[in-house]
């Protein structure tokens, strides 16, 4: 009689296991996780950005000297100059390409103590290849910076606008953007001016397209760049020629692409943070009452620039005080928008 009700107690118990089992499997199907782990595991990857993508309402790109800018609201995303709704394929790739920023986690993180200002051009940041600005209702809300690939060709270097640490992202999240960008551009065509559109976060409110002269102010040595008849550069003073027929200035090719390189990189230059209105104390404070370098932008045959850049003092090892003088606030800058001028002028054999 014992021997039976042990038998009993067992069988009842390898039932009661396995329906438990059956249970657990049975959630497991139709929850994709453990039951009870819901508060235990987080319910996303830990995204570049915790921004909501319903919360974006415009989005600016920009790649080289081509931009594209696309605006939400009801009923839904349109590009800037397009008339009518977006297309149904670019609406998906948009909000693909804006939850991928969300969940998508980086598989590495380069910290400020392990770059240096030459560290984004390795890693193609210094110009991006691609700029996504995410804006909301409050205003500019992030700023990414897509960059080369990683060696192995399975990742991409981000950087966020205002901060110095480089993130390693999958290909796929850089691809998507890239992918956006082309579309829009092609739904777009010719229809709005890439010179004119200029995004908020830009630190030049002209394109390198409209300049026709460059002076450079260091250590109390101004020097002077122009472009030829044929829109060429060259350094005005020790680097040209003057044809028989008259002033005709002919560039060195040489240093013309050097020249060409370091001012078209203007185009995606940003202010990466506002620090204080232009004041006089705010100007002695950050180094901008005496500029370590001004940097000044001409149309062509005028003598009133479009533009006057000031970088004052430094404001760590990767990042430098800047304004547009004469009444622009006080921003930061990457530290090597400034050094990419005096490489130039060493380059041309006006540095110090």
């Amino acid at each position: 009689m014992t021997g039976s009700a042990t038998s009993g107690a067992a069988r009842w118990k390898t039932s009661l296991a396995i329906a438990v089992l059956l249970a657990l499997l049975l959630a497991l199907v139709f929850s994709g996780q453990w039951p009870g782990l819901h508060s235990k595991l987080p319910s996303s990857p830990k995204g570049l950005l915790a921004i909501a993508p319903n919360e974006i309402e415009r989005i600016d790109m920009r790649s080289g000297a081509d931009s594209v800018a696309l605006r939400h609201q009801p009923p839904g995303w349109t590009i800037e100059s397009v008339d009518g709704i977006a297309r149904a394929e670019l609406v998906s790739h948009i909000d693909t390409a804006l939850k991928f920023l969300s969940v998508s986690e980086p598989s590495r993180e380069i910290l400020a103590g392990e770059l240096a200002a030459e560290s984004f051009a390795v890693f193609g940041l210094d110009p991006p290849s691609e700029v996504a600005v995410l804006e909301t209702h409050s205003g500019i809300a992030a700023t990414v910076n897509f960059g080369t690939t990683n060696p192995a060709g399975t990742s991409h270097y981000v950087r966020l606008g205002g901060a110095p640490t480089v993130y390693l992202m999958p290909r796929h999240v850089a691809e998507e953007w890239r992918l956006v960008f082309e579309m829009a551009r092609r739904l777009r065509g010719n229809t709005s001016s890439v010179v004119a559109s200029r995004g908020a976060d830009l630190l030049l409110p002209v394109s390198t397209a409209q300049v026709w002269a460059v002076e450079i102010v260091a250590s109390g040595k101004l020097t002077r760049f122009e472009r030829d008849a044929a829109g060429t550069w060259f350094r005005h003073i020790g680097q040209h020629t003057h044809t028989a027929g008259g002033s005709v200035h002919v560039a060195d090719p040489t240093q013309a692409t050097i020249i060409d390189a370091a001012f078209r990189a203007f185009d995606a230059a940003v202010a990466e943070a506002r620090v204080a209105p232009g004041d006089a104390p705010h100007l002695a404070q950050y180094g901008l009452a005496l500029p370590t370098l001004i940097v000044l932008f001409y149309a062509r045959d005028s003598s009133t620039p479009l533009a006057r850049l000031e970088f004052g003092a430094p404001a760590d090892r990767l990042n430098r005080y800047a304004r547009l003088a004469p009444d622009g606030a006080v921003v930061t800058v990457a530290e090597f928008e400034p050094r990419r001028m005096t490489e130039l002028l060493k380059a041309v054999g006006a540095g110090s």
